[in-house]
């Protein structure tokens, strides 16, 4: 029998809780310098080296995120997700503040750069595992879902304002200046954490079992294959992620190309993609939880995957700005609907291990399909490719109606 999130409901609403917003001013400042980050790394590679190096300076991080994403979730685990996620921006901050100065004084080279990224992916793998196990500690299993709601909206905010600060910092002063405020801001994140309680999960007992590291992960895998809703969940979140992300990454790219839209008109679509998950999220933040999850989410992706399929077919901008928003709002919806079912259903022991699971699948393994996606298009059109793409991305959602666990999972009232 597993066991899952039992803590008692919170007594005040998660967007009204001090504690619960001074880690979400947190986590918003670290992903601010995130996005500054990656402004200020591809300027600083474009400046240095040549496409082709520039192409694998950004793309260094990827790898070791990938390998070690699994071994991130025991870690968060084995020592608690607070002090993980403090010791992740701490060390993140100081490696780019580092660079900073370095290129500041010097011009050490595209291996700098790519030492820099190299560090940033390994600490990432521990990171995204330990923020996913973090909410479970700040609020009642009632107050989750608002949480996943919020968390997104602080993503979207960060992907919105972090070019341009990006660019306002490259402006200022260069890559040395961008890598220098995306620091800073990393930095802003920690005495944040340092003052946010964490309340304690049963996984949390000084005589919680553990085993071997491998053990521990083999437990993790044990765990969501023998859950009756995680196993599923897993599979129906890989589903719409692979369908998704060809579609909305490189097809879209040769859509404003084909149809004449240009670089504007694809920001065009992007923004009313953006839009529309925005709305999900603020949506599920202000209501806090939708009745019939599971059910939701199962019906908002395979609506959503046939609007996916439609932006391959639709003739001018505005039509594809309006179908961008929609597929933003009804898979935006589904992705925080499937976050917080993930965060309330898993066990407390276990909830690392299985946020650096689903991680790996979309940040890890999905992205994979891009360039294939891209070689389809070029041997048998936009057309087909988005269709398939949707089809895939519609068998999550089907995976989640026919699996009856699923289809009736709720979030906690």
């Amino acid at each position: 029998m597993t066991a899952t999130l039992t803590t008692p409901p919170a007594t005040t609403p998660a967007h009204r809780d001090t504690n619960v917003r001074r880690w979400l001013a947190a986590y918003t400042s670290s992903m601010l310098g995130d996005n500054v980050y990656y402004i200020a790394l591809s300027w600083a590679a474009v400046r240095s080296g040549t496409p082709a190096e520039v192409g694998l300076v950004m793309s260094t991080s990827a790898l070791p995120r990938a390998v070690l994403m699994l071994g991130g979730g025991v870690v968060a685990d084995r020592f608690g997700p607070r002090r993980v996620v403090i010791g992740s921006d701490a060390v993140r901050c100081a490696a780019v503040l580092a660079v900073a100065a370095l290129l500041f004084l010097a011009r050490p080279g595209l291996w700098l750069l790519a030492l820099l990224a190299l560090v940033f992916g390994a600490v990432d793998a521990v990171f995204v595992p330990a923020v996913g196990a973090l909410p479970a500690r700040l609020t009642g299993t009632d107050q989750l879902g608002r949480v996943q709601g919020m968390r997104s909206l602080a993503i979207r905010f960060a992907a919105v304002a972090g070019a341009p600060l990006g660019g306002l910092g490259v402006t200022m002063g260069g890559a040395p200046a961008a890598f220098a405020l995306a620091g800073l801001l990393i930095a802003v994140s920690v005495p944040l954490l340092v003052s946010v309680r964490v309340r304690h999960l049963p996984a949390d007992r000084a005589d919680a079992p553990k085993g071997t590291a491998w053990g521990d992960l083999k437990a993790g895998l044990r765990h969501i294959r023998g859950h009756r809703v995680l196993a599923p969940l897993m599979l129906c979140i890989a589903l719409g992620d692979l369908g998704f992300v060809g579609p909305l990454n490189v097809g879209l790219t040769l859509l404003s190309d084909r149809r004449g839209w240009g670089a504007a008109g694809m920001g065009w679509v992007l923004a009313g993609f953006g839009a529309g998950a925005g709305a999900a999220s603020l949506l599920l933040a202000v209501r806090g939880r939708l009745p019939r999850a599971g059910l939701v989410a199962g019906c908002t992706i395979i609506v959503g995957s046939v609007a996916v399929g439609a932006l391959a077919y639709v003739p001018t901008l505005p039509a594809a700005v309006g179908t961008a928003v929609l597929v933003g709002l009804l898979t935006g919806l589904s992705g925080v609907m499937c976050g917080a079912l993930l965060q309330t259903l898993t066990g407390p022991a276990y909830l690392g291990r299985v946020t650096a699971v689903s991680s790996l699948i979309s940040l890890g393994l999905t992205p994979l399909s891009m360039p294939f996606a891209a070689a389809a298009v070029g041997a048998w059109g936009l057309a087909p490719v988005y269709v398939v793409s949707a089809t895939v991305c519609g068998l999550g959602g089907v995976v989640a109606l026919v699996v009856p666990a699923l289809r009736r999972a709720e979030l906690p009232a």
